[in-house]
């Protein structure tokens, strides 16, 4: 992992989305990331504390973690409210290091159809 990748995202007020990651070193090769937790936050603005956020996940199960893959699952719960917001992807590694890997604009836009049945 290297620099901090900038990816703007947007969803539909009341989708459910799951986002795939896949993690490399700087060589390209797949990375172990057992042990690891991967936090991925919205807020209004970067200075909003993490408990105002509107959408807090903390993933500590990994789809397959010996190969760097994991999944952040959100809910038409979390994609509730339309707005602009901003997000950032963090992860803690096995030995404790932190690193932000994502950030950017965090997106929800109204949706046409409110109906679900």
């Amino acid at each position: 992992m290297s620099a901090v990748e900038q990816i703007e995202l947007s969803e539909k007020r009341g989708d459910t989305q799951t986002y795939t990651l896949y993690f490399c070193d700087d060589a390209g090769a797949r990375e172990d990331i057992t042990g690891w937790k991967i936090f991925f936050t919205v807020k209004s603005k970067s200075s909003d504390l993490d408990a105002a956020a509107i959408i807090s996940k903390t993933v500590t199960t990994h789809t397959d973690p010996t190969n760097g893959e994991s999944q952040i699952s959100l809910t038409s719960i979390d994609l509730g409210t339309v707005g602009r917001y901003i997000y950032d992807v963090q992860v803690k590694t096995d030995t404790g290091d932190i690193k932000t890997i994502l950030e950017g604009n965090f997106i929800i836009t109204q949706d046409v159809s409110l109906r679900t049945s």
